[in-house]
């Protein structure tokens, strides 16, 4: 399957808003066609990995939108905007991005993007 198979697939059809996979260096592999996210903005998420207090006041920043940062850890980061958020995921080779908006709830975004990352970390990736 694709990458981009994946972010059609696996991510945007189960209504996530906007959805991309990108290498640990930071390139974007695959993303949903209205995902205007950037590789820096891909690379300041995983420094966030290194030093997470710094998202506690810069925020998870995608498409140029601050996401507060509410919580995470070596592997999973949540952020909040409004009624929606993002749910970011860090497995061996990749970085999950997810955005979600109402009515999907953040326990589903999360549990979509996680369910994946599994699954690809199973894989190598």
């Amino acid at each position: 399957m694709s990458w981009q198979a994946y972010v059609d697939d696996q991510l945007i059809s189960k209504n996530l808003k906007k959805a991309a996979i990108a290498g640990l260096d930071g390139n974007i592999w695959a993303k949903s066609a209205d995902f205007n996210l950037t590789s820096d903005e891909v690379k300041n998420l995983l420094s966030g990995y290194d030093d997470s207090s710094k998202l506690y006041s810069a925020g998870l920043v995608l498409e140029g939108q601050k996401y507060l940062y509410l919580s995470g850890d070596d592997v999973v980061k949540r952020g909040k905007q409004g009624k929606g958020g993002v749910h970011i995921m860090k497995t061996k080779q990749t970085l999950l991005v997810s955005i979600y908006d109402e009515p999907l709830t953040a326990p589903e975004a999360a549990n979509i993007t996680e369910s994946l990352g599994e699954y690809l970390n199973t894989c190598g990736y």
